[in-house]
């Protein structure tokens, strides 16, 4: 699927964004080994998100739709899944495979995790040896580096881990693995990274401590409790039309019931500090989650630097907020982000080479990138190499682009953000 855009003459209206899919996922995971049935309304129903739910289905747990926006989920409790009869495909999505991985590492059987090839270049090493150390046996290809992973569920027991990288997807699979292991699994981070598994762990009745970027569980747990969950929007879809308003002269949108957690809202602070207008309105606290209103306007943008603890708070942002510095004055720094080499693609080469095919002055960094800002960009046919957030962002630069931007390979979108050409027409009017 290809999508056209024309330059838009402002941005309009108020909008909401799919839920949260880091919240989905882990709502789907937990309801599964909850003790009685829960309602997930306004989940994610994307790509990734529909990944979690068959590979959960394969285990024996059934999931109602008795809403267009809503799921119930009876759980099985935690040691209620049996052995699927084929394997567990996790598409696309990185994080049901990871997740998998941990909760899949303590079973009383064996399982196979399955991935398109996409996700077969993305390092599972990182949560293989750690897993390995609680006594986990899996496999995986090129020295247990990379998918497909090859699980033979086993008694774990708990240990100390230390992060080289800030992930909140290698940090989600410790934990939930230390749900099953005997004794406390440890768990520390060199950086803040979202700590909804810990937030949504607590709630259902497991006793998570954290200490700064420590965090740590005691095992085997006997239960966890069914709890609902209303999915706040996600920032990481509010992300675009955010950057959108801000580039687009004469805008202003409003983004109801948008998830501000603040371990997932770095590109907030990196674009204040570049002048934006952005304010949140009607701050209030939802299931644990802290959710606000986004009040945006155009604004005249500066460059500046990203870097350090910032960095895993916006890394999936990355993409757009290169796009916002290439119209910003001045000179905009990213570093301390490798971790985009590793993402659905290496998201440094694909933003560099994306981004200069429409005419911004970037180039590329071993972590990172730098911008030179005030680039005219014009308008062309861009590959989103199976991308969503390139593609996404590329949706936006044909809104601010001379001509018209053809992004090919756009159906990649519905990984994470349903009906996003339909939102971006509703505010931008004409531009699509």
């Amino acid at each position: 699927m290809n999508l056209t855009f024309q330059p838009a003459a402002r941005l309009a209206g108020t909008v909401t964004v799919p839920g949260d899919k880091s919240i989905t996922h882990r709502a789907l995971l937990l309801g599964s080994l909850g003790e009685g049935a829960a309602r997930i309304e306004g989940f994610l129903d994307s790509g990734d998100c529909r990944a979690t739910i068959g590979c959960l289905q394969a285990l024996g747990v059934e999931i109602e739709r008795p809403q267009a926006e809503t799921l119930v989920v009876h759980g099985q409790g935690l040691r209620g899944w049996r052995e699927p009869e084929d394997v567990l495909d996790c598409a696309r999505s990185g994080t049901t495979m990871r997740l998998m991985a941990g909760l899949l590492a303590g079973q009383p059987f064996a399982s196979v995790l399955r991935a398109e090839p996409q996700l077969r270049r993305r390092p599972m090493d990182r949560i293989i040896a750690p897993l390995a150390n609680m006594g986990a046996k899996i496999a995986g290809r090129e020295g247990n580096r990379l998918p497909p992973l090859i699980i033979l569920g086993r008694p774990l027991h708990g240990a100390k881990h230390a992060l080289p990288v800030a992930s909140a997807q290698v940090k989600s699979c410790l934990l939930l693995a230390g749900l099953y292991a005997q004794g406390t699994t440890t768990v520390r981070e060199p950086g803040p990274s979202r700590d909804h598994t810990e937030r949504m762990l607590r709630g259902r009745g497991v006793a998570v401590q954290s200490a700064g970027l420590t965090h740590s569980l005691s095992g085997p747990v006997g239960r966890l409790d069914a709890v609902d969950v209303r999915v706040p929007g996600d920032f990481s879809s509010a992300a675009y039309l955010i950057v959108a308003a801000l580039l687009v002269p004469g805008s202003e949108i409003v983004i109801r019931h948008v998830g501000v957690n603040p371990t997932r809202t770095g590109l907030l602070n990196a674009l204040w500090a570049m002048g934006a207008d952005i304010t949140l309105e009607n701050e209030r606290d939802e299931g644990g989650e802290p959710v606000a209103d986004l009040r945006v306007r155009s604004s005249e943008l500066h460059g500046t630097t990203v870097g350090g603890e910032l960095a895993p708070r916006m890394i999936d942002e990355f993409p757009i907020l290169a796009l916002a510095a290439s119209q910003a004055q001045g000179e905009t720094r990213v570093r301390d982000a490798a971790e985009l080499r590793v993402k659905e693609t290496d998201r440094v080469a694909t933003t560099v080479a994306a981004l200069r095919a429409l005419g911004a002055q970037i180039e590329p960094a071993p972590d990172g990138f730098d911008i030179w800002g005030g680039a005219t960009l014009v308008g062309a046919p861009v590959d989103g190499q199976g991308d969503h957030r390139l593609a996404m962002t590329l949706a936006v630069a044909g809104l601010i682009a001379q001509g018209e931007t053809a992004v090919l390979g756009a159906e990649c979108i519905q990984d994470s953000f349903p009906g996003f050409a339909e939102t971006l027409g509703r505010v931008a009017g004409g531009a699509l």
